[in-house]
């Protein structure tokens, strides 16, 4: 063994030199050359990158781990690109150039009205949607455009695509291609903030919202004056947006012969010139339909040409121009292609290309018209030589930039399906997928090349999902569980969601039940990122379940810190549930009591809430209520007269059982602390409450009575008031309580003279007669005449009178009440009453003597006592 290199000699024999005994005749190694790790310890990715006030690991085997970002760990403020360094994304950015021109460069044709407009709008400030059909050469004129408007900005000119991009998506683009953070980014706040101060020309191709979606995009940019290209059928900028609309047609028939002759490379024929006519008017002017026509004037060229003109002329120079009937003279056909193969020339085209160029065609259709990368067609299509397809099939109209890759043109896709291009489409997106896997986890492979080749990727995962050989479904799995740490890593974030979501889709599928628990766990780290709580939760829950019944101990603790960090964010305790009232709910017990105690569900005080509440105040009765003030020398009796005649004791002074009123719920202090007492678990202190609260009760009743009977009567003749007495006292004139009032009948109406002894009672039916209460009453006698009234058992006398200023009558001389013999009725009542009367309440009578009086009776006349 060497001491220094442990492992055995056998390896080390290449490294010694010739003249060492037993060495063998290689030369030695490299020594600046380091050993990269073999392939069977299984390399793993692991990126740190920062969000907002969180850190990210990107963890490939268990999950990515979040948490809060140390202080250390935060990144510095970031700087805005230079000149050079925006050139070079510019070029990142763009598709990558063919490795080898088929066709001629294409200049732009026919839009140098519409080029002048859109500069001049941009050059304003103004932000321009330029609106055209598929095929009307949009791309093109943003090339140009973009040119001219080079130094207009402070930050020059932005090239973004829409395709499969939100108005987020776009932020965060527009972010990265001004300043340079890496690893970094930014939350909603802190993007908003970055962005607004952003002032540039940006150039958006492929835009694929509109409305409110765009509005958003738009406020967040003032600075930014913005060029879209859209399709009619994407939706139309809001009315407030203030975007200049500008829409893009067809060429006109001159524009399309000449685009038609650039693209052959020599002038036309008349029959050419009458064959592009007819197809102008049948595609209405889409300069690509001409593209390709071109195409295929060039093919009918290379095969009227004779053999014997690459002997000639040799096969890389300019072939010399053929008439139109050269050809013929030789026996070859030169006829052109009819006006339905124009029409749909993808197939025809495609017939006379090699076949590397074939089986490029064949995975674009499989992978739903998203073209490879031209450095993944020959371990695809198995030709060392197809990387050189890209540029046939771009000369020939067949595909078209998008982003920073191609795709099938418009309407060619359809036309290969129909020609059998589709055939073993998911034989071919299986072998797609499984290169793809096997490239993205690669250790040499960036990240940032893997998001560049996002969208072939998830093309990828949605032809195998929705297949249903289980073996197309694993490898999506795969693929998904390959591919999503690098778009995570490189910041796009919009295909990790897209390739997790899919990767799920496809291990339930597949029934692979720790691959999916791994999706979950990433969808809840993605959405916690995002800011949504509730999502996040959801899935965290799904993985940790998922992996318990895996007995995945290392998974569920990574989704047990993440479901913390979830509960911390969100402001609640694991597993506490909101309530309306804003607490946390009560699960273990059924009985409801009054006010929710802060207990457990098992029934023990919560801590905190101990420590922070302070003791329960002792019970005051005096100071539960306020009571209203009432003068020094007020008091009230209550009083209940029986009359002799009916057989029962007299009762001078008799309290009437008056049922106590419900106590008013005191101000907010007292439920505060009432709520503390109960939560508290104190027996004594719930009893010492509820004994003040009965003590509470008991004033407020006597309270209310008082308050309701010296009150607002000052026209009521049924009170007693203080200087008035129920008693009849020696040498007192009679019943003060039974005096009449000053304006009532029975009383002196000059103020200041009593009345005198035996003097009859004034007209009868006044406000104060009996009869006017509705109570029962035998008889009354005539007007003019001292009335008389059989007293009726049981019912209390007539309550003494207030003078109408609300004061207490004058009493100088208390009179002499005239003496009547108590006889019984002449005439008994048809019904007499037999049940006790009704306490009066408030509702009802303002005194416990009588009812009060409610208008004039029947029967005029004042009683007398």
């Amino acid at each position: 063994m060497d001491p220094t290199n442990r492992g055995s000699e056998e390896f080390h024999d290449d490294e010694r030199t010739p003249d060492e005994p037993g060495a063998t005749g290689r030369p030695p190694r490299e020594s600046a050359a380091a050993p990269e790790v073999p392939a069977a310890q299984g390399p793993v990715r692991v990126v740190q990158l920062v969000t907002g006030d969180y850190l990210l690991t990107v963890n490939p085997v268990d999950g990515s781990e979040i948490e809060p970002c140390p202080p250390g760990a935060l990144p510095a403020r970031p700087e805005r690109h230079g000149p050079e360094r925006r050139e070079g994304l510019r070029l990142a950015a763009a598709p990558p150039p063919p490795a080898r021109q088929a066709g001629p460069q294409l200049p732009l044709v026919g839009r140098s009205e519409e080029r002048e407009r859109l500069g001049r709008l941009l050059s304003r400030g103004r932000s321009v949607r330029l609106t055209g059909p598929s095929g009307s050469g949009r791309s093109v004129l943003l090339d140009a455009v973009a040119e001219d408007c080079a130094g207009l900005a402070p930050d020059g000119v932005v090239r973004l695509s829409g395709y499969h991009r939100t108005p987020t998506d776009l932020l965060h683009e527009l972010f990265a291609a001004v300043h340079h953070a890496p690893l970094h980014r930014l939350e909603r706040g802190e993007l908003l903030a970055a962005v607004h101060e952003i002032g540039a020309v940006v150039v958006l191709d492929d835009l694929e919202f509109g409305g409110a979606a765009l509005d958003e995009l738009l406020d967040a940019t003032p600075e930014c004056a913005f060029l879209l290209a859209a399709t009619p059928d994407v939706a139309a900028p809001s009315t407030d947006s203030h975007v200049e609309e500008v829409f893009l047609g067809g060429l006109d028939r001159t524009g399309c012969l000449e685009l038609l002759e650039l693209a052959v490379d020599r002038p036309l024929t008349d029959e050419e010139a009458d064959w592009a006519a007819d197809l102008w008017f049948e595609s209405e002017g889409l300069p690509l339909r001409f593209v390709q026509a071109g195409a295929l004037l060039r093919q009918k060229d290379e095969l009227a040409s004779t053999p014997d003109a690459a002997d000639e002329f040799g096969v890389f120079a300019e072939r010399p121009y053929a008439a139109a009937g050269d050809g013929e003279d030789e026996g070859r056909p030169a006829s052109l292609p009819s006006l339905a193969e124009a029409a749909g020339p993808a197939v025809l085209l495609a017939s006379r290309l090699d076949e590397a160029a074939r089986n490029a065609l064949r995975f674009a259709v499989a992978l739903g018209g998203e073209m490879p990368h031209q450095a993944h067609l020959p371990a695809l299509a198995g030709d060392t030589h197809a990387d050189a397809a890209v540029g046939d099939l771009l000369a020939c109209g067949l595909i078209t930039p998008v982003g920073a890759h191609y795709r099938l043109a418009a309407g060619v896709a359809g036309q290969l399906l129909a020609g059998g291009y589709g055939d073993e489409a998911a034989a071919r997106a299986h072998s797609a997928a499984q290169h793809y896997a096997w490239w993205a986890g690669h250790p040499s492979v960036t990240p940032e090349r893997i998001a560049q080749e996002g969208e072939v990727i998830l093309a990828a995962l949605g032809a195998l999902i929705g297949d249903g050989d289980s073996g197309h479904r694993a490898a999506a799995v795969l693929l998904a569980r390959t591919a999503a740490p690098a778009f995570a890593a490189a910041l796009h974030w919009g295909a990790w969601e897209r390739a997790l979501r899919a990767g799920q889709e496809a291990a339930r599928l597949a029934g692979e039940v720790g691959e999916e628990a791994y999706f979950h766990h990433e969808l809840g780290v993605l959405a916690l990122c995002t800011g949504n709580l509730d999502r996040a939760r959801a899935q965290l829950e799904a993985s940790i379940g998922l992996r318990g019944v895996l007995a995945d101990k290392r998974g569920a603790v990574a989704g047990r810190r993440a479901l913390a960090l979830v509960a911390d964010r969100s402001g609640l305790a694991m597993g506490a549930r909101t309530v309306p009232g804003g607490g946390p709910a009560r699960t273990g017990s059924t009985r409801v009591p009054p006010l929710p105690p802060l207990r457990t569900p098992s029934g023990e005080e919560v801590p905190a809430a101990r420590r922070e509440e302070s003791a329960a105040p002792p019970a005051k009765p005096a100071t539960a209520r306020p009571v209203r003030p009432q003068p020094a020398d007020s008091t009230t009796t209550i009083v209940s007269r029986v009359p002799a005649a009916a057989g029962a004791p007299a009762a001078a002074a008799a309290a009437v059982p008056v049922p106590p009123a419900p106590p008013r719920r005191g101000p907010l202090g007292r439920a505060s602390w009432a709520h503390k007492l109960m939560a508290g678990g104190n027996r004594r202190n719930l009893l010492a409450a509820g004994a003040g609260a009965l003590l509470a009760a008991v004033l407020g009743t006597v309270v209310t009575l008082g308050a309701t009977t010296g009150g607002g009567d000052g026209d009521r003749s049924e009170t007693v008031r203080p200087g008035q007495s129920a008693d009849r006292q020696d040498g007192d004139g009679g019943l003060s309580a039974d005096e009449p009032a000053p304006g009532e009948s029975g009383r002196p109406q000059v103020p200041g003279h009593a009345g005198k002894p035996g003097q009859s009672p004034g007209p009868s039916g006044t406000a104060g007669s009996p009869g006017a209460s509705g109570s029962p009453s035998p008889s009354a006698s005539g007007s003019g005449g001292p009335a008389t009234q059989s007293p009726t058992p049981g019912r209390p006398s007539q309550s003494p009178t207030r003078s109408p200023g609300g004061g207490e009558s004058p009493k100088p001389t208390p009179p002499t009440p005239t003496k009547t013999e108590e006889k019984p009725p002449t005439t008994p009542p048809t019904q007499p009453p037999t049940k006790d009367p009704l306490p009066p309440t408030a509702a009802g009578s303002n005194s416990a003597s009588g009812p009060a009086p409610g208008g004039t009776g029947s029967g005029g006349g004042t009683p007398v006592a």
